[in-house]
């Protein structure tokens, strides 16, 4: 699964310890998940969708 995860945190200028602290995980899950090893839980993609104010869609991509 791929996701915008970086492109986003850069846009809103927010670090992967502070979206990691919003979303209530460790900054090693934002690590893993910026780098496609990890696949969130529905509610973690929603929390992080939500800091960023999209859809789980736009934030993240599922491949087929």
């Amino acid at each position: 699964m791929n996701n915008r995860i970086k492109e986003l945190r850069a846009r809103d200028n927010i670090t992967q310890l502070d979206l990691a602290k919003l979303v209530d995980v460790r900054r090693e899950t934002i690590v893993f998940l910026e780098k496609g090893k990890y696949n969130p839980s529905l509610k973690l993609a929603y929390d992080i969708a939500q800091v960023f104010k999209h859809s789980i869609e736009e934030v993240f991509v599922f491949d087929k």
